[in-house]
């Protein structure tokens, strides 16, 4: 108040929301976000079904799928969604992990704002067992060679065990570890993956076992005439920008035609310019020809009397794919193009039942691509988060060169030694440790509860291993003993897991620091004036 008037800060359509009202918000937020996909974790994880506005229909066990799917409004429940869709951007995997660790924080901080301890003191806990957690992974990381292709199938067999495509996973599995070790480089002594080395295409109709590795490219094309050949060996590929076609001039022009003579001339100048863009294609050596832009009628038959196979309008992303697949140069002229621009591909055909082209055979290809086959399309968006999954996490442990045990082995151990960290720690920092230290319980309570047993009865079970020294000791969802994870060969990236505890803690500590949320609400249209 200012001589009796009320000084206004805010407008109207700002909605205002202080104190413990909002941290118990946030709290409420976060807690939603991880009981939406909290059953889906696990082997024995149930699916979720997600309609959209328009219809369509996505079933699914993978975390960031169902979340990106989910329309949520609450700026709380956003930050921990995107927790959800960093963890996949980063790693690839472990997104439901990182989503409940965030709802159990928030739930761990309330039992702690309840006792009035501050939110500050809170956030400092957090940081301090979130540094030695991240410590804790990396004394429990087991090195791995990026060579030791049965260690990375057993990583990839665990990343897809659980998924509705679990029938196929062991043929899947080869298929993802040789393409991640096939596109892999070693730069400065250090191995790389670059994921979009590896392509991913949906072909449907077939059996899912029918899924195939491709040494080189697919294209999603035909033919651009049934004159050429469908099929052709040891193949030569010319990669070209620019259209195999008479173009309009850039600015306006007219040509004007007397006589009947003028006109033949004219006819047989367009052919013959058509006819030496054929001619460069095959003086060239190239039997293939993938071009950027659309091919005219007179070339098309051109190059198919040559017995050139050419598909036309080839999008750029597939140009390139196709170049590092095939060790190919694109050029911007046919006028430009040599031998040594040519790709080699040892076999190059096109499918009889689809529109689709295969580039299979090549030398050391840069790229390739994984053709997957399904009855149905949900069958087939399944097959594909399960591939782009699998390689993730054979990226990371090739990369990284480090692996940790599964099924809540990791979590029981850190959850035990966090405990002891805290009693080192005085002052009630040391209750906010002990709380995140809590939080790891999550996931072993999780993964028997989804899997039909007691949780109280296997977390029991689980720290009594754990304090006999069993650090590699996890539940087995399928039977409900408690064994050696390492032996069981259910093992993860230890990337996954430092991902998962950074960001869950570092969302949960900016989340728990709020005190004031001010929303901005949209205005409704104001009304037309009589």
């Amino acid at each position: 108040m200012l001589s009796g008037q009320p000084i206004i800060i805010l407008k109207d359509s700002v909605e205002r929301t202080r104190g413990q009202e909002a941290q118990r918000s946030n709290i409420a937020a976060a807690k939603a976000i991880a009981a939406a996909v909290r059953t889906t974790l696990g082997p024995r994880g149930m699916d979720k079904m997600l309609v959209s506005s328009t219809g369509d229909v996505v079933i699914t066990n993978d975390g960031a799928t169902i979340l990106h799917e989910m329309a949520v409004q609450h700026p709380g429940a956003k930050m921990v969604i995107e927790v959800a869709e960093t963890q996949d951007d980063e790693v690839g995997d472990g997104t439901t992990t990182a989503c409940i660790l965030v709802g159990t924080l928030m739930e761990q901080a309330e039992q702690l704002l309840a006792k009035m301890v501050h939110p500050t003191v809170i956030a400092n806990g957090y940081t301090m067992g979130m540094n030695r957690a991240l410590e804790i992974v990396e004394e429990n990381s087991i090195r791995v060679d990026p060579a030791d292709r049965e260690t990375l199938i057993r990583l990839a067999d665990t990343s897809m065990t659980g998924k509705s495509i679990e029938q196929v996973k062991e043929k899947l599995n080869g298929i993802v570890v040789d393409a991640v070790m096939t596109v892999a480089e070693k730069k400065n002594g250090e191995i790389v993956v670059d994921r979009d080395d590896i392509m991913i295409k949906k072909q449907k109709g077939d059996s899912i076992d029918d899924a195939a590795l491709i040494r080189g490219c697919v294209i999603d094309k035909k033919r651009a005439s049934d004159a050429m050949p469908k099929k052709i060996a040891n193949a030569k590929v010319a990669l070209v920008a620019q259209p195999l076609e008479i173009t309009k001039t850039q600015v306006k022009a007219k040509i004007r035609i007397n006589t009947a003579d003028q006109l033949s001339a004219f006819g047989t100048q367009e052919r013959e310019a058509l006819r030496q863009l054929a001619d460069r294609v095959v003086a060239s050596g190239a039997n293939v020809l993938l071009c950027q832009k659309g091919i005219s009628d007179p070339v098309q038959y051109y190059l198919a009397k040559a017995g050139v196979m050419a598909i036309q309008d080839v999008n750029e992303k597939d140009m390139k794919y196709a170049a590092r697949a095939l060790s190919a140069k694109i050029v911007n002229k046919v006028s430009d193009l040599t031998p040594d621009d040519l790709g080699n591909a040892a076999l190059v055909q096109e499918a009889d039942d689809a529109e689709l082209v295969t580039f299979s055979g090549c030398d050391n290809p840069k790229a390739i691509t994984v053709l997957l086959r399904g009855s149905t399309d949900y069958l087939l968006d399944e097959l594909e988060r399960a591939v782009v999954d699998g390689t993730s996490v054979v990226a990371d442990a090739m990369e990284d060169g480090t692996y940790v045990v599964g099924g809540g082995a990791v979590e029981v151990e850190l959850s035990l030694r966090l405990r002891e960290y805290a009693a080192s720690v005085g002052g009630r920092v040391q209750l906010a440790i002990d709380a995140f230290a809590e939080a790891f319980e999550a996931i072993p309570l999780t993964l028997a509860e989804n899997s039909g047993f007691n949780p109280l009865d296997k977390l029991v079970d689980l720290r009594t291993a754990h304090a006999k020294g069993g650090r590699y000791m996890g539940l087995n969802v399928f039977s409900g003993e408690v064994v050696d994870m390492l032996d069981a060969g259910v093992i993860e990236p230890a990337r996954v897991k430092r991902q998962a505890i950074q960001s869950a803690a570092e969302t949960a500590i900016l989340l728990i620091r709020v005190d004031d949320m001010m929303i901005t609400q949209s205005k409704p249209p104001a009304a037309p004036k009589a």
